[in-house]
């Protein structure tokens, strides 16, 4: 199979119409139309075997997840998906993980009715990067900056399962005995939020307007919330004890671990955000109807740093506080 015939074999399973694409994939650049009144929000990610996701990883799960990081970018801005673009770097032309990664990209991009309309392909190491483009009204997109002091701190769904998955696949960390006694489907829901993450853009949309700043959890909480504090010249302060878990972290690490990862562990893709404290309740329950769930974490103070309080008021001292790339 040749390139083109692989640029074909994408083209057919991510085919979506959309007005707004006046020319897509098979031209030298896509023509499209942007909406009146609204600003475009454009984001890239790029995923590495090895380095963002574990070698092995289904194709299908690796579809879904380069697509999956970005909508989550534009979800942190409050933007609708509207078109993608895609660069696909493999090792050699093989037809059927093409196909079972365009299959997994598709299923997400239907979700949000997103067109893929051009790309890339190349061999080398596998890698995958994906732009993303999305609409928002003219002065009502969210955020780094924007928090002040006194301004509550949230965040949707749980935080810590993709570096307990990730964990259980390295078997770091994992109490044998939890996970023998674990019930059925324990670990696969924590590799499930490793592999398949949920963007939260109906609740970015939600947050237009509400929201004082936004940002998405891809680094890890407390290296992503520092950079909301930087971007706003405000602090925060974190309580450890009102961390949002799921069931099946609670169940296969213990506390130390199962803080590390909730702060410094990553992949999470869900929202973190500061509002003002007489919008909480009407955010919460916002967020709740939409199926994501919210919790309240911490708050916006005015010194700089972002802290993080045990139950007993102590600060405590993090050994990570998230991922940056050539860091020693």
């Amino acid at each position: 199979m040749g390139e083109f015939d692989l640029i074909e074999a994408i083209r057919a399973r991510t085919a979506l119409r959309r007005d707004d694409v006046r020319l897509g994939i098979g031209d030298d650049a896509a023509l499209l139309a942007p909406p009146p009144g609204h600003l475009l929000a454009s984001s890239i990610d790029t995923l590495v075997e090895g380095v963002h996701f574990p070698v092995g990883t289904a194709p299908e799960d690796l579809g879904w997840k380069a697509l999956a990081v970005n909508l989550s970018d534009l979800a942190a801005m409050g933007a609708t998906p509207a078109w993608a673009l895609l660069a696909l770097t493999l090792p050699a032309a093989d037809a059927r993980f093409v196909e079972r990664f365009a299959d997994g990209f598709a299923e997400l991009a239907r979700m949000h009715s997103l067109a893929l309309v051009g790309g890339d392909t190349t061999q080398g190491p596998l890698s995958i990067s994906v732009a993303v483009h999305g609409f928002v009204p003219a002065a009502a997109a969210l955020t780094r900056a924007g928090a002040r002091a006194g301004d509550l701190l949230l965040v949707t769904g749980t935080l810590g399962d993709a570096a307990a998955g990730l964990a259980c696949l390295d078997r770091q960390h994992v109490r044998a005995d939890a996970l023998l006694a674990a019930p059925s489907g324990t670990r696969e829901a924590l590799l499930a939020r490793l592999n398949r993450p949920t963007p939260r853009v109906a609740a970015g949309q939600a947050l237009r307007g509400v929201a004082s700043a936004c940002i998405d959890v891809s680094d890890g909480l407390l290296a992503d919330l520092g950079h909301l504090c930087t971007a706003g010249g405000v602090g925060a302060e974190i309580d450890a004890a009102t961390l949002p878990l799921s069931s099946a972290l609670l169940t296969l690490f213990d506390d130390d671990a199962r803080t590390g990862f909730a702060l410094a562990g990553g992949d999470d893709y869900e929202l973190c955000f500061s509002v003002a404290p007489e919008r909480a309740a009407a955010v919460t329950a916002d967020l709740a109807r939409l199926g994501c769930g919210v919790t309240r974490i911490g708050r916006i103070v005015a010194a700089s740093g972002v802290r993080v309080r045990g139950a007993d008021g102590r600060e405590l001292a993090p050994p990570r506080r998230g991922y940056e790339h050539f860091a020693r």
